[in-house]
């Protein structure tokens, strides 16, 4: 078996000034729009030479590349959790409530918006993140089908909407509660009662 090639020294500076330059983008992606943001900007807020940026990423849509690689990373955690063997109803729920959260930090919220808007625009663009989103759907309608079969869900007669409708339902959630003036907790509570009742034929009293 072939060894890992070992980091030198310069190969962690480089990361390290990637990473850098990222996080500059981000901020400024946050703070300016994608649209309105401009390479210079970003060099500017990240203290490097224009010169040195494009030694990292050929422009603003390379590095919007890296974040949807990024986000990748990020969805694993939730992927892991709906593929957990444990009872369908008590997976969905913890999805519900730690995805919810994730959605509805601010700089999500507002950097989903951005991508949103550019993706329009160029379709390459939302190739990349729609990718990540089916990933999540797929593992979601997994759970779902799951679910029905362990006939702890009602049949569901197209898994795949129902999962579909659930993430849109989350996203309006996680939007309408950054627009709040406080923010300061995310109450899961009312849209999980939606979400079960929709998936379930459990008596009121045993939900």
């Amino acid at each position: 078996m072939q060894e890992p090639p070992i980091e030198t020294k310069r190969d962690k500076e480089l990361m390290s000034r990637r990473a850098h330059i990222l996080e500059a983008a981000l901020l400024s992606f946050l703070e300016k729009g994608y649209h309105q943001t401009g390479v210079r900007d970003i060099a500017k807020r990240a203290s490097v030479s224009l010169g040195n940026l494009y030694n990292h990423f050929s422009g603003k849509h390379a590095i919007l590349a890296e974040i949807a690689a990024l986000e990748r990373k990020e969805m694993q955690p939730f992927l892991s959790e709906l593929k957990n063997d444990a009872a369908p109803l008590e997976v969905l729920e913890g999805f519900v409530h730690n995805y919810l959260i994730h959605l509805s930090a601010p700089e999500n919220v507002i950097l989903s918006l951005e991508i949103a808007s550019e993706a329009v625009r160029k379709p390459d663009i939302a190739k990349m993140f729609l990718e990540n989103q089916n990933a999540l759907l797929d593992a979601l309608e997994a759970l779902l089908a799951r679910g029905v079969k362990e006939d702890c869900f009602r049949s569901l007669p197209n898994t795949r909407e129902v999962a579909s409708l659930i993430l849109d339902a989350m996203e309006g959630k996680a939007l309408r509660a950054t627009l709040q003036t406080d923010r300061s907790t995310i109450n899961h509570s009312e849209l999980w009662g939606f979400i079960r009742n929709a998936v379930t034929n459990l008596p009121i009293s045993s939900r």
